[in-house]
């Protein structure tokens, strides 16, 4: 599914007002994560640049997000012991 300009940009309003993950919005959208991703990385920076960045900056926060919850996890799984 090709998404046009106008979706591309409710597309990002969407994640930006919301705090979405790619993956919410893929579900929200109908859209493959990998489509969504490679939407806001790609053709919003030539549609609209200072969308482009408030989107980047919520990415890079939630791939911050991630890191920090798999490191609890794996000290929890740790400090648990081996669970079957």
């Amino acid at each position: 599914m090709v998404l046009t300009d106008d979706e591309l940009i409710d597309m990002a309003g969407y994640m930006i007002e919301k705090r979405a993950t790619v993956r919410q919005t893929a579900g929200v959208y109908g859209v493959s994560k990998s489509g969504v991703h490679s939407a806001v990385t790609r053709r919003l920076g030539l549609i609209d640049i200072g969308l482009a960045a408030q989107v980047r900056k919520l990415l890079d926060e939630n791939l911050k997000a991630r890191a920090r919850r798999g490191g609890e996890a794996l000290r929890k799984k740790l400090r648990g012991g081996l669970q079957p």
